[in-house]
């Protein structure tokens, strides 16, 4: 079951990491809260679909007493999730996005460090591979000196939250009903974007229009089908492997970039690329045992 929930990882990342080209294009006319409001807005349509669509499941675990409604866990999960991504929107006003995808990328270590704490076991093998993946994320993201300013500190609070989101899904995700919990997550994540960009941005509709695809491609591969992969996953997976699976979105969207936008890749970006899919093997090796 292991090996089930880390495949939907490895997917959620590389929809995550294809993203990233469809963000690029789609701030080119809004702003970041306006871009993420739209989003997961079309992601919240969305999710109810599927919602709608597990009906009779749904019916079935509830006349077997199994069913544990994930609303009120999603509402959580989703205040953590406006939070971290409201910091790396911030972030990117102030830094590269280098740097930023970097220090974002910090939960690889922080999410078995803080899983020590919640009396997780966590394997040598866990913190190999999590060393592996950092040095590949230093090669494919950082091409500046490494100093730390007002935005990195932002980034910094971004890779807290991720981490907590990892963790926290972890915890309530073999409980709760896995859509409801997505769809809770995204709702939260609208109503809060929506928020944002009505007080920091001025949002204008034929933008909006204009923004059309990018914006349809992030709310529903990204925010509806790799958010649920990622709550489905982390059922099976421990949050140390997981943290590092799902962080190979960096390798997917450098990628990406190169396959759709043209974008080279050094010597120095390739070497970190296997560096991070060597540290994402490394740390199977004990659950493979």
């Amino acid at each position: 079951m292991k090996l089930k929930g880390n495949l939907f990882l490895l997917a959620a990342a590389f929809i995550w990491g294809t993203t990233f080209v469809a963000q690029l294009v789609g701030m080119d006319e809004l702003g970041p809260f306006g871009y993420c409001s739209a989003r997961y807005i079309i992601a919240s349509v969305a999710i109810m679909a599927v919602w709608l669509a597990f009906k009779g499941q749904r019916q079935k675990k509830i006349a077997a007493g199994a069913y544990i409604a994930g609303w009120k866990y999603g509402l959580g999960a989703g205040c953590i999730m406006l939070f971290a991504t409201s910091m790396q929107q911030m972030a990117l006003q102030y830094t590269s996005a280098g740097k930023t995808a970097f220090i974002t990328c910090l939960y690889i270590m922080l999410v078995p460090l803080f899983a020590v704490f919640l009396k997780k076991k966590v394997y040598p093998e866990n913190w190999a591979g999590a060393a592996l993946a950092i040095g590949g994320l230093y090669c494919l993201c950082v091409k500046e000196a490494l100093t730390l300013g007002y935005g990195d500190m932002l980034a910094i609070l971004n890779a807290v939250g991720w981490t907590f989101h990892i963790l926290y899904i972890d915890r309530f995700a073999a409980k709760a009903d896995n859509i409801e919990l997505a769809a809770a997550q995204l709702m939260t994540c609208a109503v809060g974007s929506t928020i944002l960009a009505l007080v920091f941005e001025d949002i204008v509709f034929s933008s909006i229009i204009n923004s059309w695809f990018p914006i349809m491609y992030a709310g529903v591969m990204s925010s509806t089908i790799a958010f649920t992969l990622q709550i489905v996953g982390q059922k099976y997976s421990d949050p140390g492997p997981a943290a590092i699976i799902m962080s190979m979105e960096s390798v997917f969207g450098a990628l990406s970039g190169w396959v759709i936008l043209g974008e080279t890749m050094s010597s120095v970006e390739i070497t970190g690329c296997i560096l991070m899919a060597a540290g994402m093997l490394v740390t199977q090796c004990k659950q493979r045992n």
